[in-house]
């Protein structure tokens, strides 16, 4: 069992190590602002300002109508096109949408029929094009029922539905992006700073001079796991309350006391796992490589960046029990849906055992490697 006095002294020393390097400390402090604040307003899978082009066949009420539904911030104002200009016009990219509303649109539509509108799309620009269409065909519903209303010619809906969406109401990617941003950054500098510390001992011969001192290999990796694990996490929940609720405005549901606690795991397992690459890996370079593409994976196939339900059952198998996949619906449910710990106890659970079984194995191969080293 490790000694809490010899724990301490260890642990000291790291942060004192990692306090002296002021250009680490620098790169904490910008990955979590600067880059949380460039996630918020730099990416967006919102619709705006996408261009729209019409091909008015009908120059009727309701076509001009439908043109002007198309406002900002979710749509330029919409120019005119002839049907000849289209390919190129999309080629060039000046254009996401082309809508062509047919001749005598307006008169199928209060006869009773049903007319074809024709909607181009540039799927090339992935975000806009899947929601935009969205956006384009509930506002094409939405002013032919208005018109078939204001004309007296239309009858009411037997069934209007109402939508209430819980949690983001606007339906803003702001919401969502800066939140897992935050989870983002504390696993990558989590692998990176415990990681190099082993390493940078080993390359610079002091982990000779701890090997002459009183003390174990356990307390030795456990002492850079609380040392960068309560950096990260105090940068962590001061990007969350600084920048995610202060300066972006972003409200959060749940409690902040809570999503520390997770998060404090969390980063037990992800430095578990630092720890065990660095030594696999016999220098940093190779740390490197070893490191981001698994880094890369379970960052894919945690939910944060594409919805789960949208990958293969295969890829939902085997990254159910990583660590991030775990911390990532925690987070979520936490500071997004505002649950508790009677909901998310289980993947706190899941993390701490995971946590334990890197530990388990990197204590292993730490003592090999003082071992070998002595």
């Amino acid at each position: 069992m490790p000694r809490p006095a010899n724990l301490r002294t260890l642990t000291i020393k790291e942060l004192l190590s990692l306090f002296s390097d002021g250009l680490l400390i620098a790169a904490i402090c910008i990955v979590f602002s600067v880059v949380i604040y460039n996630t918020a307003h730099g990416t967006s899978t919102d619709v705006r300002n996408a261009s729209v082009g019409i091909v008015d066949l009908d120059r009727s009420v309701l076509s001009r109508q439908i043109r002007d539904s198309l406002q900002p911030p979710h749509f330029r104002p919409p120019v005119d096109v002839r049907r000849e200009e289209i390919d190129t016009l999309m080629d060039r990219g000046e254009l996401i949408f082309v809508l062509e509303i047919p001749p005598h649109f307006q008169r199928d539509v209060l006869a009773g029929r049903q007319p074809a509108v024709q909607l181009l799309v540039d799927a090339t620009t992935m975000t806009q094009a899947g929601v935009g269409q969205t956006y384009l065909s509930q506002i094409l519903e939405r002013e032919v029922g208005r018109f078939l209303g204001s004309d007296g010619t239309g009858t009411a809906a037997a069934l209007r539905p109402v939508v209430r969406v819980l949690y983001n109401p606007n339906l803003e990617s702001i919401h969502y992006m800066p939140v897992m941003e935050v989870g983002t950054m504390a696993t990558l500098l989590a692998l990176i700073l415990v990681g190099a510390a082993v390493i940078r001992e080993r390359e610079r011969g002091t982990i000779e001079h701890l090997l002459v001192m009183p003390v174990s290999a356990t307390e030795i990796a456990l002492s850079k796991i609380l040392a960068n694990g309560l950096v990260i996490l105090v940068a962590a929940m001061l990007s969350m309350t600084l920048m995610v609720q202060w300066v972006l405005d972003i409200p959060l549901h749940g409690s902040l006391g809570l999503y520390a606690f997770g998060m404090a795991v969390y980063l037990f397992s992800i430095a578990s796992l630092g720890i065990m690459l660095a030594t696999l890996a016999p220098t940093l370079p190779q740390f490197g490589l070893l490191m981001l593409p698994l880094f890369v994976v379970a960052l894919l196939f945690s939910g944060s960046k594409a919805p789960r339900s949208n990958m293969p059952e295969f890829a939902r198998q085997i990254s159910e029990y990583w660590p991030t996949t775990q911390f990532m619906d925690f987070a979520q449910d936490v500071l997004l849906r505002g649950a508790g710990l009677d909901i998310v106890w289980r993947q706190i659970l899941i993390m701490a055992l995971i946590g334990a079984l890197f530990l388990s194995y990197a204590l292993f191969r730490f003592k090999k490697m003082l071992e070998q080293q002595g």
